[in-house]
């Protein structure tokens, strides 16, 4: 089909016409960043995550889990969030509006790009373009009209340079920023508070009583950690392993907006790949090394430029701007799924996190990004979380979550080690002996070479912070740090983790975005042409007309496409069969069979396809097999039309 300017307000009016999805409580007003689904919804996100299921958990053999929303403080304040999980927010303070600030500058400064744009274009596009900045210079400007008004050149490359890094700014250069470039409210014009952090957690309590304090999730991650234990127990002690959860997080948005994209409450699908951090090939990494993706790395970003690299990803790997194997295979297979359920290519890219936007728990990350009618929306996070989180929780727990492997061979290894003199030590520190020694030999041997270099340089006392929070005195007398010489016959290391994390919501609503289009010459007439595997419903069965000889043929078709297992919608009101094909086709519905007069007589029905419109008319047992084969993918509409001729229907316009 040939390429349409997109009208975003005409999808918004299908979605909410076909009830895909729609604001939650709206008979009471509404609350922003809450949405419910509707049967259609219901049916595409469950296709989607049917075919998510399918594409890792089944085909990488992961194991699943289902944990709890509710999260104890403890938990999240060990893993950093309660800390760390902000954005940074502004106010109006004459009117209480709350704007986070990146989104503030980008949102201005692409608005000033555009005006720059129009007015850069003949007077008569700007002028038409935009008639509010051409004729009404003096009247007040409505929300988010965008006025045509040129740019120098240098200010142009400034803001290019800006939203090239926009991710990378932090709270206090953001408000730099708004100064410099007079950034201001967009609904009053009133100046605007300084930037602040916001968690974004929802808090609440466990229990009657109120003590014990939690939080609702904000990912499906910590659950997996937590029981790294039992899945390496469950999975034989084997590794590398993945597992994976799709659920409920929760996330308290500064400014939900644009439907889906910004929201409060959503469901996620994430992954947690558990590798060896001295060995991140992945045996697997043969089958896609020459699959080309297309990259938009860190130093680009940092240059202000958004070009992107394409190439392979075994030569991204090759040349370390993907770190590792691992990290490069699941790129690919993101890539290979957001494709398979009906995302454009062209429109889809990989752009690595730039330092300071890097998550508190991340070495490296590349986000899967998806262009919209709101620009490249990040939609699947692909992070080399290290061994952050198994580690931080050990060290608070005392559990060890790690891997245990026998050697080939013993391993001789020199290390420093902490030894403790028992009789002094415990004399000495009483009741603070167990969190100091628990504190000692978790020293690593950076740490531990550290603590025998202070001790040198201060004669021998230092201070240390047990595992229980307070300080205590350690002196040469108590403890020794000196190099031994070990045999290793097992080798103990935390695993590293490689996290592929999906926001279903947004991919629901890019494919949404990528799979609408209208008739050529009737814009009414609005199609969502998505893959069979997603669609909600996979064929239509109608009758031309009311006729009561025509129950018995659509009930023994119904009935057989429930014995298929194939999703089917029954549409027999009174619209004529044009009006029935076109909301169907506004459904994403790729078939449709229909019921006549000759269908009486002989047994044949019509068999229509979506975005064709062609039909193909045989017996109806002939139509009900192509349509399983259509709808399993082990044929296609064009293998089809090779072996059957079209139907051409006179009195009945598709």
């Amino acid at each position: 089909m040939a390429a349409q300017k997109f009208d975003r307000s005409s999808l918004e009016q299908l979605i909410s016409k076909r009830f895909f999805y729609t604001p939650a409580f709206s008979i009471y007003g509404g609350v922003a960043g809450l949405y419910d689904y509707g049967p259609t919804g219901c049916a595409l996100q469950a296709n989607i995550l049917n075919t998510w299921r399918n594409h890792f958990v089944l085909e990488e053999d992961m194991l699943e889990l289902d944990c709890t929303i509710m999260t104890p403080a403890e938990v999240l304040k060990t893993s950093g969030h309660v800390e760390k999980f902000a954005d940074w927010m502004c106010k109006d303070p004459k009117t209480g509006e709350i704007f986070r600030a990146d989104h503030l500058v980008e949102g201005v400064l692409e608005g000033r790009l555009e005006g720059d744009r129009l007015a850069r274009s003949e007077p008569a596009v700007a002028e038409a373009s935009c008639p509010e900045g051409a004729k009404k210079k003096k009247e007040k400007k409505k929300k988010g009209a965008i006025v045509a008004a040129k740019l120098e050149d240098s200010v142009k490359a400034e803001y290019e340079h800006i939203l090239a890094q926009i991710d990378n700014y932090s709270g206090p250069e953001l408000g730099e920023l708004m100064k410099k470039y007079d950034i201001k409210s967009p609904e009053t014009g009133n100046d605007l508070t300084e930037p602040v952090e916001f968690n974004l957690m929802f808090e609440s309590s466990i229990g009657p009583t109120g003590q014990v304090k939690g939080y609702l999730r904000p990912e499906t991650a910590q659950g997996q950690f937590l029981n790294f234990k039992r899945l390496l127990e469950f999975n034989n002690d084997r590794m590398p392993f993945a597992s994976a959860q799709i659920g409920k997080s929760f996330r308290n948005e500064i400014s939900p907006r644009s439907g889906l994209l910004r929201v409060r409450e959503f469901t996620m699908a994430e992954i947690e790949h558990y590798v060896d951090p001295q060995n991140k090939k992945h045996f697997r990494f043969a089958d896609v090394k020459d699959q080309k993706v297309r990259l938009l790395p860190a130093d680009v970003q940092l240059e202000g430029r958004t070009e992107l690299l394409e190439i392979s990803i075994g030569e991204a790997v090759e040349k370390k701007i993907v770190d590792n194997e691992t990290l490069g295979y699941f790129l690919v297979r993101i890539y290979l799924f957001l494709t398979k359920i009906g995302i454009n290519p062209e429109k889809l890219r990989f752009r690595q996190h730039m330092s300071n936007e890097m998550a508190h728990y991340a070495c490296d990350c590349w986000d899967a990004e998806i262009e919209t009618s709101y620009g490249w929306i990040e939609c699947v996070g692909c992070a080399d979380r290290s061994a952050y989180d198994l580690t931080v929780h050990s060290v608070k727990t005392k559990e060890k979550l790690v891997v245990r492997e026998a050697l080939p061979e013993p391993l001789i290894i020199e290390k420093l080690q902490v030894e403790i003199n028992k009789k002094v030590f415990g004399s000495k520190l009483k009741r603070g002996a167990k969190p100091v020694e628990e504190y000692l030999t978790s020293l690593d041997e950076e740490a531990a070479q550290k603590l025998k270099d202070d001790m040198a340089a201060k004669d021998g006392k230092i201070t240390v912070t047990g595992t229980d929070g307070n300080e205590y005195e350690v002196t040469s007398e108590m403890i020794t740090i000196e190099k031994v010489t070990i045999k290793e016959h097992v080798r103990e290391y935390t695993p590293n983790v490689i996290e592929p994390s999906f926001g279903i919501g947004r991919i629901m609503y890019s494919l949404l975005e990528h799979a609408y289009w209208t008739r050529e010459g009737d814009e009414q007439r609005s199609v969502l042409s998505f893959p069979i595997g997603v669609a909600p419903f996979k064929c239509l069965v109608l009758p031309i007309s009311n006729q009561a000889e025509f129950q018995k043929p659509l009930h023994n078709l119904t009935s057989n496409l429930r014995r298929f297992g194939i999703s089917s919608k029954i549409d027999d009101s009174s619209a004529s069969i044009g009006r029935r094909y076109a909301r169907n086709d506004e459904l994403g519905t790729p078939y449709a069979i229909t019921v006549d007069f000759q269908t009486v007589s002989d047994g044949t029905v019509t068999l229509r396809e979506r975005d064709t419109t062609k039909q193909i008319r045989e017996k109806s047992e002939v139509i009900l097999e192509l349509v399983n084969e259509l709808v399993a993918e082990k044929t296609t509409w064009d293998q089809v039309l090779e072996k059957y001729s079209v139907f051409v229907q006179q009195e009945v316009a598709n």
